[in-house]
């Protein structure tokens, strides 16, 4: 049988099992907030450097999301290679970089789909 546990060590299992319990409690709700900021953000919300796109009635990336998923792919792989290669040539490499990143937004629900 074992040993009846002493005061301090009721006291630090006790602060352990709150604190993995909090921990927990906490990775739950960053972990639903984050899904829901995945969800409401979609790359075709928003737009990098402009509102030009947004302002048209149909938009390049509209007619894109109609081709087979092949063609989706390399076109969203494509832009973001093009922006990445370009970095600091044309805008702000910050601006340039995060333009990539939008197309590698697009390129992975595009592969989520699949």
């Amino acid at each position: 049988m074992a040993e009846p546990k002493t005061l301090q060590e009721l006291i630090r299992d006790s602060l352990t099992r709150s604190s993995e319990e909090d921990m927990k409690a906490i990775y739950r709700e960053n972990t639903r907030r984050i899904e829901l900021e995945r969800s409401e953000a979609t790359a075709s919300k928003r737009q990098e450097g402009g509102d030009h796109y947004k302002k048209m009635g149909v938009e390049p990336w509209d007619v894109v999301d109609t081709w087979p998923i092949e063609q989706r792919i390399g076109y969203y792989r494509g832009g973001a290679l093009k922006y990445i290669m370009r970095m600091g040539s044309k805008d702000e490499s910050l601006q340039e970089i995060r333009k990539g990143q939008h197309y590698i937004q697009k390129l992975l629900e595009v592969l989520g789909e699949k």
